[in-house]
């Protein structure tokens, strides 16, 4: 059995359809002022379906938010197309017991076929909606003409249109004009366009009582973790943020949160992930409400070869990550960047993240910038690749000792375990002096010298003489060897 649901009156902010949920899941919203649902064993808590209907027009004109505010019409009948007929032209309530729906419909109009547009719909700039959701797949244009027809022929009801036929109109009006008497006789079975809700990709729990350990939380968590990831499956998508917030017992809330480099949806892999960090930041108190947010994103997609699995996994590599984040620090692991300032070796260590490129065209003819260049200034171009010098940095910087005349170094002598750097300075250029950061208690300033110091090994400054970088510190003086040029 089906239930329609119909008011003209239903206030702007107000949704029929909504309405109608509280008393069904299965919910068919026809039109704004018309809605259709399922009463299929709904008997168990309503009673009888005449019970519930009549239920339905005595809340509907309840005042918000648990009612309309409004009168509506509410008809009960075997199929929906019927229930909607009757609902809509007939006042108050109607029952229609199966098989008598053109006792009940059959003085209608033909013209009742057609919906005409509410005042609600012409603000809204919406179509004409038909009465009922069979009559959508028919061409408006086809349907007017199956009607004028109807009226050269004589018929003006429902009950005109049932007793005609069914050969004749097959053969004059088609399957459209099959489908029309078949509303019109109320024998159109179809199952209702059900409205789903938006998918919601969050969880939460109260617990009974407060949680201090983690394998109990732990238990708690992948509950959580399964519902949501089944969501995400449910909609062949998957997440690379995900949040818990945890309600403690002292009042306060403890936050874990996981940024993914790439998106995934194993909840094997966010429960190890959020223990880990639980582990390495345990909440102050204990816990008595969990719940889990995330992001729903497109999943990452990946060629991979027919024999050779991808290596390593995504997810196995991130939880190798989080495991070494617990041991040194998460602020000690990721891919370093170097800093745009002049300071020394400044670098800060960022979390690892997945930058696809974009591959260029083996055979491409178009010009790049490097050969733009080359067009525009040939010479600015290197062509001997052994002109070009490189520099190796000691780190940490051999701490030296040096004689310097008139500010200039004369002699160098530098070792550790590894390396050593002795001799005098044949050649040297500089000092440059570069400085920053004097707001801060680790403020720099340093003066550096590039010096060929005469010695055994081979280097770019001549035979016998190898070009190091050293540096003093303006601070307190101290000289340090910081890398040799090759």
């Amino acid at each position: 059995m089906f239930a329609c649901i119909y008011s003209q009156q239903v206030p702007a902010e107000l949704s029929l359809a909504e309405f109608a949920y509280a008393f069904s899941p299965l919910v068919e919203e026809t039109a704004t002022d018309t809605a259709v649902i399922d009463v299929e064993g709904c008997a168990l808590r309503f009673g009888s379906a005449y019970e519930l209907v009549t239920q339905i027009a005595r809340e509907a004109k309840a005042r918000p938010p648990g009612g309309l505010g409004c009168r509506v019409n509410v008809a009960l009948a075997a199929n929906p197309d019927a229930a909607i007929f009757a609902a809509r032209y007939l006042k108050g309530i109607t029952f229609i017991s199966p098989g008598e729906e053109l006792t009940a419909l059959g003085e209608l109009p033909i013209e009742r076929l057609l919906s005409p547009r509410s005042k609600r719909e012409a603000a809204d700039r919406m179509s004409a909606l038909p009465a009922s959701v069979a009559l959508s797949a028919i061409d408006e244009g086809r349907l007017e003409e199956i009607l004028e027809t109807l009226r050269l022929w004589g018929v003006r009801t429902f009950k005109d249109f049932a007793a005609l036929p069914v050969a004749g109109v097959s053969e004059r009006l088609g399957q459209e004009g099959l489908k029309l008497q078949e509303l019109a006789s109320g024998k159109c079975q179809r199952h209702l366009n059900l409205r789903e809700s938006p998918p919601e990709f969050n969880n939460s729990i109260q617990l009974e009582y407060p949680i201090a350990e983690l394998e109990p939380l732990a238990f708690i968590l992948a509950r959580l973790l399964n519902q949501i990831c089944a969501n995400l499956n449910a909609y062949a998508l998957a997440t690379n943020a995900l949040q818990v917030n945890l309600k403690l017992e002292n009042g306060a809330t403890h936050e874990i949160k996981l940024n993914l480099p790439y998106a995934m949806r194993d909840h094997k892999v966010f429960l190890k992930l959020l223990l880990l960090d639980t582990e390495m930041r345990p909440p102050p108190a204990s816990v008595t409400a969990l719940a889990i947010t995330c992001e729903p994103v497109k999943p990452r997609v990946l060629q991979t070869g027919l024999f050779i699995p991808l290596a390593p996994e995504p997810e196995k590599l991130e939880l190798m990550l989080a495991r070494l984040g617990k041991l040194v620090g998460p602020q000690n692991i990721g891919s370093p960047e170097l800093l745009d300032t002049h300071r020394p070796d400044a670098f800060r260590v960022n979390r690892f993240e997945l930058k696809q490129a974009k591959r260029k065209k083996a055979n491409s003819k178009q010009p790049t910038a490097n050969s733009k260049q080359e067009q525009a200034n040939p010479q600015s171009v290197i062509r001997n690749p052994k002109s070009i010098m490189g520099f190796r940095v000691f780190r940490p910087p051999l701490r030296a000792l040096v004689q310097s005349a008139g500010g200039c170094p004369k002699e160098i002598s530098a070792w550790d375990k590894i390396k050593s750097v002795h001799g005098k300075v044949v050649a040297a250029a500089g000092p440059w002096r570069t400085s920053g950061d004097w707001w801060r208690v680790d403020g720099w300033a340093r003066d550096e010298w590039d010096v060929a110091v005469a010695g055994r090994g081979q280097g770019a400054g001549g035979r016998g003489q190898v070009l190091y970088r050293i540096y003093r510190e303006l601070g307190n003086g101290t000289w340090f060897v910081e890398g040799v040029y090759d």
